[in-house]
């Protein structure tokens, strides 16, 4: 497990850099799921919860100076400590996914909180580069850069490792304990969360057309498909 969550945390911190440097929307929980899904062999599973992560926080963007949850770090928490948590206990359920959920989900605040840190960090920075861009210090300009991506992306590493790992081992701890009416509130949360993540959706339709809507409604259609 402790191997696992090193190589989790390397890549997943590399894919959280997006939100500061590419901007690719790599790091959107649509993309970034899937991909983590299918390197640790649950393309599907990675799907499914990048499907209801990005459904969740469709309506949380950048705007200004403002920095929404980090729902990169989340989605990074939840898909890898789930599918670690399934091998552990033998099987992937949708209700250990809902659990997941449920227990990761709220670190997205706790996340955010870790940006504005990096942010006032890098302002120290900033400062710095002004003052070597006023002496002509082109070396110092991009060492200043180049340190700045180091740190956020070793926060962003240290942060994914100690979550997943403490996370991942409390998922398999309580899981078996769960009585057969809370397993059974799971699965009901678990086809519930995309209700919610369309109403969420429907909230964007002024700012982003349909397109949130079609899809929160094709995620519905599969669940459904699933039930029966």
């Amino acid at each position: 497990m402790v191997t696992n969550s090193v190589g989790v945390a390397l890549l997943g911190g590399a894919l959280c850099l997006d939100r500061i440097v590419l901007q690719v929307m790599v790091s959107r929980p649509i993309v970034i799921c899937p991909l983590l899904g299918l390197v640790m062999g649950e393309a599907y599973s990675g799907l499914i919860i990048g499907a209801f992560i990005e459904l969740l926080w469709i309506n949380r963007f950048v705007i200004g100076t403002y920095i929404p949850p980090n729902d990169s770090l989340a989605s990074v928490l939840i898909t890898a400590g789930s599918i670690m948590a399934g091998r552990e206990l033998g099987h992937l359920s949708r209700e250990l996914i809902t659990l997941a959920i449920l227990l990761f989900l709220p670190l997205a605040i706790l996340g955010q909180k870790v940006d504005i840190g990096i942010v006032k960090l890098n302002e120290i920075l900033s400062a710095r580069a002004i003052k070597d861009a006023e002496s002509g210090n082109i070396e110092g300009i991009s060492r200043n850069h180049i340190f700045a991506l180091i740190k956020t992306y070793s926060i962003y590493v240290v942060f994914i490792f100690i979550f997943l790992l403490t996370g991942t081992f409390l998922l398999v701890l309580i899981y078996p304990l769960l009585s057969d009416s809370v397993i059974t509130a799971l699965t009901y949360a678990y086809f519930f969360i995309p209700l919610l993540g369309v109403s969420v959706a429907l909230s964007t339709i002024e700012m982003r057309g349909t397109i949130p809507v079609f899809s929160g409604l094709f995620l519905v259609f599969i669940l459904m498909m699933q039930i029966f």
